[in-house]
């Protein structure tokens, strides 16, 4: 191939094969900007030319796909990138039977995100785009106020569902809610196409963690509705990421995805060594963007490279960069890849 476009090497990467060079990205919240459609796209258009990444991971804001159910959130008081959750459609587990199926283009938040797909795709029409879509299990939780993360709690929801009512009191429900979110995410994922996205950026969150689901209940309880949107988003290249510690990348191995994202450095991980079979997609510690540490982002970054030289490969951050990263730090992150 003469010369390489963005979306070569992309595509290329993504099939498992070498490209003339690695590809690189980074991307992040801006959560005053990520209310309206015109915000998200101008933000994201801006942020994408300035660094000019290689690729676009539409960072959407993250409660927007339980909006769909109508869960309310005060989009003026944040704790880091999650809005204070006002209520939940489902406080209690036996409401689970009450959710349906929505249809994209009759939903406002998911009308708001393909509208937003829309302009980035107007606004970088030869830069590779794939929209953020979490899985329906951590949808779930979202909607009833559960944290995806094991540490971690929804902020604004003190008493949240208990995860034995949700999946064990009332396990046919949850299969019924499970069914229902994972029909209207195939259904957005098909219109996603239709708006310009080349694929997904298909987030199971912290789910794999055994301390919040172990290997029997994970596989009840994600794996089927997984396959139902992944099958769905078949036309395009798609990403899983499996986030924080004990994220078990390896345990995807056969999912139908093109490339696999995770924290190489947090507890319980591997490194870039993984046995995976999906073109590995990281390398260096988030964290480090948010004491913007140049030496250490610039060290983790080439040492990625050389490691991964002779195999396919796009280097990003292992999660979403904090909201205090410096451009400095951007671009001497963005550069190695040329250097």
């Amino acid at each position: 191939m003469s010369a390489w476009s963005k979306q070569d090497r992309f595509n290329a990467l993504l099939s498992g094969e070498r490209a003339d060079r690695p590809i690189v990205s980074g991307w992040r919240h801006f959560i005053d900007k990520e209310q309206n459609a015109d915000d998200l796209a101008e933000i994201t258009i801006s942020f994408t030319k300035k660094h000019d990444w290689d690729w676009v991971k539409i960072n959407p804001r993250a409660t927007y796909l339980a909006e769909a159910w109508d869960n309310q959130y005060d989009f003026t008081d944040y704790q880091t990138v999650f809005p204070r959750q006002k209520s939940t459609v489902i406080p209690t587990a036996e409401r689970l039977w009450e959710l349906e199926v929505k249809k994209a283009t009759q939903t406002p938040s998911l009308q708001e995100h393909l509208e937003a797909v829309r302009k980035i795709r107007q606004g970088l029409p030869d830069t590779p785009l794939i929209q953020t879509v979490f899985s329906p299990l951590t949808v779930l939780l979202f909607i009833v106020g559960r944290s995806a993360y094991v540490t971690k709690t929804v902020f604004g929801i003190e008493q949240p569902v208990t995860l034995d009512s949700l999946f064990k009191e009332h396990r046919a429900a949850a299969h019924h809610a499970l069914h229902v979110i994972s029909l209207t995410l195939a259904d957005y994922v098909q219109e996603l196409r239709q708006a310009g996205s080349d694929g997904l950026f298909y987030a199971v969150t912290g789910t794999a963690h055994p301390g919040l689901f172990d290997e029997a209940r994970f596989d009840e309880f994600s794996r089927p509705y997984d396959s139902i949107v992944l099958e769905a988003a078949a036309y395009g290249k798609n990403i899983l990421h499996t986030c924080g510690a004990h994220a078990k990348p390896e345990k995807f191995n056969d999912y139908r995805i093109d490339g696999i994202s995770w924290d190489t450095v947090a507890e319980g991980n591997p490194g870039l060594d993984a046995d995976l079979k999906a073109t590995k997609v990281g390398g260096v510690d988030h964290g480090l963007f948010a004491a913007n540490d140049i030496i250490q982002i610039r060290k983790q970054a080439k040492d990625a490279l050389a490691f991964m030289k002779d195999q396919p490969f796009i280097l990003s951050p292992n999660c979403a960069i904090p909201l205090n990263v410096t451009d400095e730090a951007l671009e001497q992150f963005k550069n190695i890849i040329f250097e």
